[in-house]
């Protein structure tokens, strides 16, 4: 749908569209809600690909596996690690992983 079509299916002017997309106005809820209508698309389309907010005294390594497994690669790994069959074939792709990847800088406790 073109920004001219969605402004005007909205009651707007299409730059202020534009000042929307450019994050050079908020948008309120409401809009938001009725841009996703218009859409045909959930509201948490437009928060794709934000990071949550770490919780309140989160483990950095855990909000790394959380922020890890909330990309496609990442659960696209997940997914097909857990059906390799053998255990020991695991292990050895562990070990590959472990010996390419860059050493991570310790984190202190």
């Amino acid at each position: 749908m073109s920004q001219q079509r969605l402004a005007d299916t909205l009651g707007l002017r299409f730059q202020q569209i534009q000042k929307y997309e450019y994050g050079r106005n908020r948008v309120s809820a409401s809009r938001l809600f009725h841009s996703a209508l218009i859409l045909g698309v959930a509201v948490s389309y437009f928060f794709e690909g934000l990071d949550d907010p770490p919780e309140e005294g989160a483990d950095p390594q855990e909000e790394a596996v959380r922020a890890f497994l909330r990309t496609d690669e990442g659960m696209e790994l997940v997914k097909l690690f857990s059906r390799v069959p053998s255990a020991r074939l695991r292990r050895q792709m562990l070990q590959l992983v472990r010996a390419i990847a860059t050493p991570e800088p310790e984190i202190p406790a």
